[in-house]
């Protein structure tokens, strides 16, 4: 201190001739920001960058500092903080640059650019950091094996920002049965409960966590709902002639699947042979399997009582299906539906009650096809018409017969002969 009081003093005393009359003292404006730092917004792993600009800087140095945490980070151009992710450039005008390198959740918060002048100037900006959602295994619920009736929690937690909204569906787009009175397409919340769980619950689950950051994400939970073995029987009672192959079968519903076989009434288990072939095919859903015994070349010792049987570790049940000896089918020619050529047709009179002196109707035979029951009714006041009716009331196709003159004379004719032969035969009576 002395010297430097010396040392002015000196300066003070100096009577030295000056070269002018009066000293010229030249103003350095104060330095200024140019341009807002600005708020910006990204996201988790990407680099970004902080730009500070100033005018007529002068002697003054420019600073960055996190000033939610007090740390200063750079002066000038040097690197103060210790975190080496974070760098400065000037652009060798006006602008120093803060940059930092795969930008983590911890860095968002308030930056301050700062001029040190003799009142410090100082500017704003705020880095906020959004990270993708991720759902954390260890607080969510893994794959679930629970008895039918039974109530079930799920729990999904998922971290991010900003904080995640959590969603449940089911992945083959079925309902979410709540309880007996409330199912949707979409629970949401962190936590799904279900009420007395059914087989119908079975299936697999997705916890979806999304906060506008993609990716959106989700996490598969398998339910699996235990039941004891069901049977479902279509025909309890069979018929098939001797010498014939027949068919049983069985429908089960179990979880987990169950094992499945047939027995004969003394509860000797059938293996497949030449003669015994058994089938197990899934169905869905997937704990419906649909059962089958083929039984080939019957004979008298095959009919009788067979059972289906299903097992698994909840429990077990089977079915009865009795075999029976039927006679075998009866086959018969399929109708004739041909034009008939007019030389085969056969007239024949039918009366009724109403038919007094009114032939209502002829009935037509083919006696080429009177065996297989063919049969045409036609009115005697439409004879002249062209489209005739099965009177086969299964077939309804029409049939063309279109008689030539000589014809429609006879049939004429033979229904008058008819009208006068019954009037005449009353008279005589």
């Amino acid at each position: 201190m002395a010297a430097i009081f010396f040392v002015a003093c000196l300066l003070l005393l100096d009577t030295r001739p000056t070269s002018a009359a009066f000293t010229t003292v030249t103003t350095v404006p104060d330095p200024e920001f140019v341009d807002q730092i600005g708020n910006i917004t990204v996201s988790a792993g990407r680099n970004v960058k902080l730009s500070c600009s100033v005018k007529d800087l002068g002697p003054y140095k420019v600073a960055w500092m996190l000033f939610d945490k007090s740390a200063i980070l750079t002066v000038q151009n040097h690197v103060i903080t210790r975190n080496p992710r974070i760098s400065v450039s000037h652009d060798k005008h006006r602008t120093w640059i803060l940059h930092i390198k795969e930008v983590q959740e911890d860095d968002k918060g308030k930056y301050m650019c700062q001029i040190n002048t003799a009142t410090a100037k100082t500017q704003y900006g705020y880095l906020d950091v959004v990270v993708p959602p991720n759902i954390e295994d260890y607080q969510t619920s893994s794959d679930a094996i629970v008895r039918e009736g039974a109530n079930v929690t799920l729990t999904c937690k998922a971290t991010g920002s900003p904080k995640p909204s959590i969603s449940w569906k089911r992945e083959d787009g079925s309902k979410i049965s709540i309880n007996k009175t409330l199912s949707m397409s979409e629970w949401k919340g962190e936590t799904l409960e279900i009420m007395r769980i059914s087989r119908l619950d079975m299936g697999v689950y997705l916890c979806i966590a999304t906060n506008g950051v993609p990716p959106t994400v989700s996490k598969q939970i398998k339910v699996s709902v235990d039941f004891p073995p069901m049977l479902w029987i279509p025909h309890q009672l069979v018929g098939a002639p001797l010498g014939y192959a027949v068919t049983l079968e069985c429908h089960t519903e179990a979880h987990p699947t169950s094992l499945n076989y047939w027995t004969r009434e003394d509860g000797v288990m059938i293996h497949e042979s030449n003669k015994y072939k058994t089938t197990s095919t899934p169905e869905k859903p997937s704990y419906k399997t649909h059962m089958t015994l083929t039984i080939y070349d019957l004979q008298d010792e095959d009919y009788g009582s067979y059972k289906c049987v299903a097992k698994n570790p909840r429990g077990e049940t089977d079915g009865t299906i009795r075999l029976y000896k039927s006679t075998p089918p009866s086959t018969s020619p399929s109708p004739s539906t041909t034009e008939l050529p007019k030389k085969d047709w056969e007239l024949m009179a039918e009366m009724n009650n109403s038919v007094y002196g009114n032939p209502s109707s002829l009935t037509i035979h083919n006696e080429k096809n009177m065996k297989s029951g063919n049969k045409f009714q036609s009115n005697l006041s439409e004879i002249g018409k062209s489209e005739q009716k099965s009177s086969d009331p299964d077939r309804k196709r029409n049939y063309n017969w279109t008689p030539d003159s000589d014809v429609a004379t006879s049939v004429a004719t033979t229904g008058l002969l008819l009208v006068v032969a019954l009037i005449a035969t009353s008279i005589i009576r």
